[in-house]
């Protein structure tokens, strides 16, 4: 492949030490506005570009790609999911993928750990109380939570972030427990003191705590069905900072609107950036913690992104596959 700066366009903003190296490196068309692209827009963007640096708000699908212009031969994705990205079809039409695997990783189980602290000790309603001046001191009865220690979490998806859940769980006194589509190699089950349990529909029915942690597939979409979400105890809590098109979101809200779930932590949503108004209603009764996708937001980590992107664009100039190609074999 010729040596050239390549004209990457990138479709939101990114961090300014991470849009500054690119600038230095790249011919580089910016979103200075931070709003999401129309479909418009993108296939624009997708009939000029070397490159397209995109993010999880850009649904990039088959007609898209095989409108796109005959430069674009890499699609460097801003994030670690891809489910953003027809791969099949953009490796159809010669054009390869990246993503940024294993950087967001503790930012991410740290979430999980926030939303399950959250939940089980209400500490947003908690928050909320002292700024409308509604306190009327300490009770012994008054917003009593329940204690984690002692609890079993179930993480569905023992990847990276799993058992980095997995860990800091641990820690504060829970028994851990897995269910992933391969199981771990002994060493690592006996370090992280789990146990797994071959089967999904099992281990939902014994848990306290269930962690969504997988990503979002065609094999995934709505895993924890109105089904699978009538499994869990009716004191049992659901948490997902993962995807939301995991959960069957319309069975979730009728469990927790009828009590059949003691609540949920909620980082993601199945039709992102809507949110049904009935989970809304439950965040104000206290039955539901809910935060606007923000799992991986440290900078840490968005620079850690950048950097990743950089290294993908470059290494596939010089020539090379990128380090974090995604195939379609990876879905």
């Amino acid at each position: 492949m010729a040596r050239h700066r390549p004209l990457v366009i990138v479709t939101r903003k990114l961090p300014e030490s991470v849009e500054r190296r690119m600038g230095d490196l790249f011919d580089l068309r910016l979103n200075p506005d931070d709003r999401p692209m129309s479909r418009e827009a993108l296939a624009d963007a997708m009939s000029q570009a070397d490159v397209l640096v995109p993010t999880i708000t850009d649904r990039i699908d088959a007609a898209l790609l095989a409108a796109a212009g005959p430069r674009l031969r890499l699609i460097a994705n801003f994030g670690t999911g891809r489910d953003n990205i027809d791969v099949v079809a953009a490796q159809a039409h010669g054009i390869t993928v990246s993503n940024t695997p294993g950087v967001l990783t503790d930012d991410t189980a740290d979430i999980v750990m926030a939303l399950i602290l959250s939940v089980a000790r209400r500490v947003v309603e908690g928050a909320a109380i002292l700024p409308n001046e509604t306190w009327d001191g300490w009770s012994p009865t008054w917003m009593l939570g329940q204690r984690i220690t002692g609890k079993s979490l179930g993480v569905l998806g023992m990847g990276r972030i799993g058992q980095a859940v997995a860990r800091r769980a641990a820690a504060f006194g829970l028994s851990i427990h897995y269910h992933n589509r391969t199981r771990l190699r002994s060493e690592v089950e006996t370090a992280l003191k789990a146990t797994y349990w071959p089967s999904l529909d099992q281990m939902l029915a014994r848990m306290d705590i269930v962690s969504v942690n997988c990503p979002h597939t065609p094999a995934t979409y709505h895993l924890l069905s109105a089904r699978r979400l009538a499994l869990m105890r009716p004191t049992a809590v659901l948490i997902n900072a993962a995807r939301g098109e995991i959960v069957d979101e319309a069975a979730l809200i009728r469990m927790l609107q009828t009590r059949k779930l003691a609540g949920a932590g909620l980082d993601v949503f199945e039709h992102e950036p809507a949110v049904p108004a009935k989970l809304i209603r439950l965040a104000k009764a206290g039955k539901v913690t809910l935060l606007p996708h923000m799992g991986s937001a440290t900078m840490e980590g968005r620079i850690e992104m950048g950097a990743k992107v950089i290294v993908n664009i470059r290494a596939f100039m010089d020539g090379h596959q990128p380090p974090d190609r995604v195939l379609p074999i990876d879905l």
